[in-house]
């Protein structure tokens, strides 16, 4: 099996060393369990909790829900009265061309932002990015591939992010 990232309450020393042996880019983190729903925000200054709650007839379905969070954590950051659809998919490749065939030439200099990192790179989300004329493309990292994603950006003149590089853009120099 392949895993991005662990999250438990607690780990054992041996259960730790275990998963180190198993990639050097598990991420694995400690988190305490929530005894809330799926969704639960806590007030800033208040102890109350926020939750969300369904009010419609139909209830989502878990995969909409693991969209409709990861909407939610984009639309907090982009302008007043934004709308922001999200929805999974494993093919990159695929709806990426929708994007550029929609965007038109929009899309020259535009930076390009992924939750998942990229596992091909030519012939591949990243190549197609590149000859679109994206100017950053931005993703988390961790693939065993990064190198074949960081080639083909500097092949076409894109710079190209992960997730801990992004921590520091507040101090890059603009140009």
């Amino acid at each position: 099996m392949f895993y991005e990232i662990v999250i438990a309450p607690h780990y054992t020393d041996e259960g730790l060393e275990v998963l180190r042996g198993k990639s050097k880019n598990l991420r694995i983190l400690e988190a305490k369990k929530t005894k809330k729903g799926l969704f639960s925000l806590r007030q800033v200054g208040g102890d109350e909790d926020i939750e969300f709650k369904v009010k419609s007839e139909r209830c989502p379905q878990t995969n909409e829900l693991s969209d409709a969070q990861f909407a939610w954590l984009c639309v907090k950051h982009v302008k007043s009265n934004a709308i922001v659809i999200a929805k999974w998919s494993a093919k990159q490749i695929g709806e990426l061309e929708n994007c550029f065939r929609k965007a038109g030439d929009e899309v020259k200099g535009a930076a390009l932002a992924s939750d998942a990192f990229f596992p091909f790179a030519w012939n591949d989300a990243v190549e197609e990015a590149c000859k679109q004329g994206v100017g950053l493309i931005a993703e988390p990292g961790g693939s065993i591939r990064d190198a074949d994603a960081i080639d083909c950006c500097n092949k076409y003149g894109v710079s190209a992010f992960h997730q801990w590089a992004l921590q520091a853009l507040r101090g890059a120099p603009s140009s």
